[in-house]
């Protein structure tokens, strides 16, 4: 296996920006790299977030939950002296966007995230300064411990991760990709035991997510908004498509998420 690589939207957030419905509304092929993927509208996954060391090197993907909270995987290894950008499409040298460029003040590691099986594979960073909302930049909502997203439903997962597994460096503009959602019985069957209650398994369809994608969404739509089901965990070293890539289970994480944010 190879790495690959939520509180509610507060009431006053959801008045002027509510969560998981973007400004400039997404248009998906066949819904629908990211392999296989395309390029999203820019800003049109306004909660996505780019990970970068300070030289400005992108490593991992996030999703803002509000304007000081960001949610990725805790595999990513994020510290305190990186940097979170907010409101990118193009990080091209010179692409002149309106980014914002924010800095961790605290990183918090699921208390069970286990590297060896990958279970728990969630951090969350609190902002030390919170994102300005607007067009370009609001948040995703957060699945409920009770929802259900059943397996065959088309969600999208986005990021600059690799568009092939060889490919020397990631794309400078937003990738996005329809993915269907499999059972984890459905999974298993790729992946054996390694699949557990706490991951969700999507694509293996043609699309799927790749090295510099972690860490970043899996979104579905309930009711009209769209909703972080999974984040961007492992899958194949190969990035193949025809493998289903495997996301952390955002509704079985989602009471250490309003912990967390009830406590800081």
């Amino acid at each position: 296996m190879a790495f690959l690589w939520i509180i509610s939207c507060f009431a006053f957030i959801s008045a002027a920006y509510g969560c998981g419905v973007p400004a400039i509304p997404p248009r998906v092929t066949g819904y629908a790299r990211i392999v296989n993927g395309e390029e999203a509208v820019p800003h049109s996954w306004p909660w996505q977030v780019s990970l970068q060391q300070s030289n400005g090197f992108h490593f991992c993907g996030g999703s803002l939950i509000n304007e000081n909270w960001v949610v990725t995987a805790a595999h990513c290894n994020v510290m305190t002296y990186h940097r979170v950008i907010v409101g990118e499409h193009d990080k091209g040298i010179g692409s002149n966007e309106d980014i914002q460029v924010l800095k961790p003040t605290k990183v918090f590691t699921h208390p069970k995230w286990n590297p060896s099986t990958i279970n728990n594979d969630i951090s969350l960073i609190k902002l030390a300064t919170p994102a300005r909302l607007g067009t370009n930049v609001s948040p995703v909502c957060l699945a409920e411990s009770t929802d259900n997203f059943p397996a065959g439903m088309t969600c999208v997962t986005s990021g600059w991760g690799l568009t092939r597994y060889n490919a020397p460096s990631t794309p400078n503009k937003l990738q996005q990709a329809a993915l269907p959602l499999l059972s984890n019985e459905q999974c298993k069957t790729h992946w054996g035991s390694n699949i557990s209650d706490v991951m969700i398994c999507a694509g293996g369809a043609g699309a799927t997510s790749c090295m510099g994608d972690s860490g970043g969404p899996l979104v579905c739509q309930k009711d009209s908004a769209w909703t972080l089901v999974g984040i961007v965990s492992w899958g194949s070293s190969r990035c193949s498509t025809s493998t289903p890539a495997v996301y952390a289970r955002v509704t079985e994480l989602r009471s250490w998420v309003d912990q967390i944010l009830a406590s800081n």
